[in-house]
């Protein structure tokens, strides 16, 4: 008599099964599956049969329209609208956050997978840049163009200057060669370089041009300062350095970096000793 035996056999999956740690995952509908390993795979190249197997689904190609731009990608088709867009920022330039991606008219979450929202084989999704996003770009570019005009302006400026230091070094030359010079060439040209710092006053700038104007206010300045400093010795050639008269321009300071636009005074050692009648 053959006894009959209920024990089963190890199989080969079995044996897998009892040396192998499986994860697993929730699925939104609440069936627990094996967990997969999420595979990207774009520019339109074909997803080979590997792919598939990896993720333990079915791999889907989607085109991802983004104005006249459109992207292919084949992803696995439990991905989620957070995993499209980052597989499309580097295309796009746009970081996940200031993405909105629409299917069938309304916009997705990123938590949203595409297989629960219909998306299938060969469907399309919708890539729109965020309002937020396109305003701060549009103010960067706004920011750009002031500087950039400020820079040019400060440059024109710049240029004016450069022409009016040529004068007073000829008139500098001319003095500390003894030659008498009328006093009106310095006057003149003092009100010419004051005429330049209102130029730079009324230029609004940020960033680098702020830098730019703040140097040429200075740099007017000191051609100023010195031009007083020769024509105080065109006034009096027998004054020697140590004895020189002390020149003490001093220029009010603003938060835009541009002086007093007086013309400056000049002050000596000299004592006054008259007395001023005094009257009501």
């Amino acid at each position: 008599m053959r006894k009959s035996s209920n024990q089963k056999q190890p199989t080969a999956s079995s044996h897998v099964e009892e040396n192998e740690e499986i994860e697993w995952e929730m699925r939104p509908g609440g069936m627990l599956v094996q967990k997969r390993d999420d595979v990207v795979v774009d520019d339109g190249a074909s997803a080979p049969a590997a792919v598939a197997e990896s993720t333990g689904g079915p791999t889907i190609k989607v085109t991802v329209c983004h104005g006249p731009a459109h992207h292919v990608l084949h992803v696995p088709a439990h991905s989620t609208f957070g995993d499209i867009k980052n597989a499309v920022v580097q295309k796009t330039g746009l970081e996940s956050k200031d993405q909105r991606l629409l299917f069938r008219g309304k916009e997705k979450e990123d938590e949203e997978h595409l297989h629960i929202a219909g998306v299938k084989d060969r469907s399309k999704i919708l890539l729109l840049e965020n309002p937020a996003s396109k305003e701060r770009k549009l103010e960067e570019i706004r920011k750009n163009n002031e500087i950039s005009k400020a820079c040019e302006a400060v440059a024109g400026v710049r240029a004016e200057v450069d022409k009016l230091s040529e004068r007073v070094a000829v008139l500098e030359g001319a003095v500390n060669g003894g030659t008498k010079v009328e006093e009106k060439e310095f006057v003149v040209l003092t009100e010419l370089l004051m005429r330049q710092l209102l130029k730079l006053d009324g230029i609004e700038a940020e960033g680098e041009a702020k830098m730019q104007r703040k140097a040429e206010v200075r740099r007017v300045q000191n051609f100023v300062e010195k031009l007083d400093s020769v024509k105080a010795r065109n006034s009096n050639p027998n004054i020697n350095n140590s004895n020189a008269v002390s020149v003490t321009t001093k220029w009010e300071t603003f938060d835009s970096g541009v002086g007093s636009l007086n013309a400056p005074t000049s002050s000596s050692s000299a004592k006054v000793t008259e007395d001023w009648e005094k009257f009501d």
